[in-house]
């Protein structure tokens, strides 16, 4: 692997859902009859995006969610399902960019782990930025661009529409030590990102392949978003197998208590 490379976690900001959307597990969030008036559990769903330095080219994974999140989402139903609450002005991503001291066109990959609003929602910033490869699967660009209308589910046309994308199949080395790992199952398509650093070694960043520590496991615990519950349940086993091989950390997609104990930005891993 090469011997310079860094990566920066960069918190986007944080939404709050019923707990329920992301985690099925009935001794957690289900009430029984004898609880019938225990009150939903209303919890923090934070986003990040990762930035990656590398010899090859600077990487940006996943764009977070957008600043009109509110009339963007409103056709969708599900702004009052996800609202972006706890966001302060250096945490979205153009301003992320300038802390930086990068502007879109100079980020030379903008991989999208999906195409959902949370993680795709600023991707538009890449509209005219001619510079840069904007990657996501086959399978997910199939499914995101196959259906009519304004936006099916969490898939937000405006966020990702105007964009041309070059498409993965397979598990696909972009730039030496940054892997993208198909992990299908959340959506159509949903890709990990492997990242092999020289001294802090491997980490894989699952996006919603596994939302919380309690997805994880074991047992693994699936959620309410789910496009496909056994490939869902493929993915986590396929993750768990090569962190288990490769010593890795594993970050969630959505863990409000493990961000907290990550380096974010401006700190980084080497």
């Amino acid at each position: 692997m090469p011997d310079s490379i860094s990566l920066q976690i960069l918190p986007t900001g944080t939404m709050h859902s019923d707990l329920t959307w992301l985690l099925l597990d009935p001794t957690q969030v289900m009430a029984s009859r004898a609880q019938k008036d225990k009150p939903a559990a209303w919890v923090g769903v934070p986003t990040h995006c990762v930035f990656i330095d590398h010899p090859d080219g600077k990487l940006l994974w996943d764009s977070g969610v957008p600043r009109d999140w509110e009339t963007r989402w409103a056709p969708t139903g599900l702004h009052d399902y996800f609202p972006v609450d706890e966001v302060t002005e250096d945490m979205w991503l153009d301003s992320r960019l300038k802390q930086l001291g990068y502007e879109p066109n100079d980020i030379d990959y903008l991989v999208l782990s999906h195409l959902h609003f949370d993680h795709a929602g600023q991707a538009d910033l890449w509209n005219d930025a001619s510079h840069t490869k904007v990657v996501c699967s086959k399978d997910e660009y199939d499914g995101a661009f196959g259906f009519e209308g304004y936006n099916f589910g969490a898939h937000v046309k405006k966020d990702y529409g105007g964009l041309t994308f070059d498409t993965v199949e397979g598990d696909t080395e972009i730039l030496p030590g940054v892997t993208l790992l198909q992990t299908p199952g959340h959506t159509w398509g949903t890709m990990s990102l492997q990242v092999d650093l020289p001294d802090s070694g491997t980490m894989i960043f699952t996006s919603d392949a596994i939302y919380r520590s309690e997805s994880y496991g074991p047992p693994s615990v699936g959620a309410g978003i789910v496009y496909d519950s056994r490939k869902w349940f493929a993915s986590v086993e396929k993750i768990r197998s090569i962190a288990e091989k490769t010593n890795a950390t594993v970050v969630f997609g959505h863990d409000e208590e493990q961000i907290k104990q990550l380096k974010t930005t401006p700190a980084s891993y080497t």
